[in-house]
């Protein structure tokens, strides 16, 4: 076990943490407010956040959209120019967190933001806050986000130290507003982002180990108490679970898979699927197409978490049952997709130069192939 551990993300968690963000952002800054449709400012977010921030000099961008756009983002970005913004504070789930680290980025870079899609290393941010509203990818306490260009129909990703969250507060009580499917689809990220990091081949960290399947007891816990989803404690419980999927932890120092991301990218550049269900449709048939390389985790995941000890194949079935169960489809036909959908997700995966997926590098696209004509079937 080798590996280098980072987070430097203060974690505010509980009812009322709104008002401790002015801890950490000084007055003399210039506050850029970034959300998404403005659901905040029905449930009373806005109002918590504007009272946080009385006698500081802010402005506001909302519109970010779910799969946020460079379209939309360079907006802000002229606005954070033209007012001379200090601080981007986001206000939202994922997406609105995912697209205010490519404004931070951007705002002090010369070129096209763009280019940090493209690989270019990002060598300075303005500093960075998150207010998370729906728990599902982690990002309030991750350097990484998604982006996507509509234009070329393209969904690309970018990491990097300097865009993790200064802090990141979490209130369930604000999860209160939100529907089935954003809950849904929050369960099945967090999900999906643990199995990336887990569903691989044996490794030799029972800490790691022992921390996923604490999480993937707890998400399938979750799923099992459905008819609670409204509570305080059910929700809690998502949005915490949800954040330590993916802060980076559990993927410190063993193998990592996230060939069902990579795919699933592409469903939804191409045909605007929720994150989350672009995983669902991808994640049971890659491990179907997979599992002679999964089976020794999959039998580790079954005692551990399904109570399945013997049969690695029912893993895989419990999996899509539980998806199923919260509403969510593990089948593409079930979305509107048109009969190119093998054609140009596998062209566009060539195209990124990712031909070559998995832990091991051997799902190749003609495997990619077979896994969405299963998810069509």
């Amino acid at each position: 076990m080798t590996y280098t551990y980072f987070n430097p993300t203060v974690i505010e968690f509980g009812e009322g943490k709104i008002k401790s963000i002015t801890k950490y952002i000084d007055k003399n800054l210039k506050v850029l407010v970034v959300y998404g449709g403005g659901s905040i400012k029905k449930n009373g977010v806005f109002e918590q956040v504007s009272k946080a921030l009385e006698g500081y000099t802010w402005f506001e961008f909302g519109g970010v959209e779910p799969n946020p756009s460079v379209e939309t983002l360079n907006k802000a970005v002229n606005l954070i120019k033209e007012k001379n913004i200090d601080f981007v504070l986001a206000v939202g789930g994922g997406s609105v967190i995912d697209g205010s680290k490519y404004l931070v980025a951007s705002a002090v870079y010369d070129g096209d933001g763009w280019d940090f899609l493209e690989g270019k290393t990002i060598e300075k941010t303005l500093p960075l806050g998150a207010i998370l509203t729906i728990p599902a990818t982690g990002s309030e306490s991750n350097g990484t986000a998604v982006i996507s260009k509509k234009s070329t129909n393209e969904k690309r990703y970018f990491g990097s130290s300097l865009t993790y969250p200064k802090f990141a507060v979490l209130d369930p009580t604000i999860m209160s507003s939100l529907d089935d499917r954003q809950l849904a689809n929050g369960l099945v990220d967090a999900f999906v982002h643990t199995c990336e990091q887990y569903l691989t081949y044996p490794n030799s960290s029972l800490l790691h180990d022992g921390y996923a399947h604490t999480i993937l007891r707890g998400l399938h816990y979750l799923s099992l108490n459905w008819q609670n989803r409204k509570t305080l404690v059910w929700q809690e419980n998502l949005m915490l679970l949800a954040n330590q999927a993916l802060n980076g932890f559990i993927g410190s120092g063993v193998p990592q898979d996230w060939a069902t991301h990579m795919i699933g990218h592409e469903i939804t550049a191409f045909y605007g699927l929720d994150h989350a269900r672009s995983l669902a449709v991808v994640q049971p048939h890659l491990l179907r197409v997979m599992m002679e390389d999964k089976k020794d985790k999959l039998t580790l995941m079954g005692k551990e978490v399904f109570d399945m000890p013997h049969n690695y194949e029912m893993v895989v079935e419990a999996i899509e049952y539980m998806y199923k169960s919260i509403g969510v489809s593990t089948k593409l036909k079930d979305y509107d997709v048109d009969d190119k959908v093998i054609e140009n997700i596998t062209g566009a995966l060539k195209k990124h130069g990712m031909s070559a997926l998995g832990e091991k590098g051997n799902l190749t696209l003609d495997k990619v192939e077979k896994i969405l004509k299963m998810s069509l079937n």
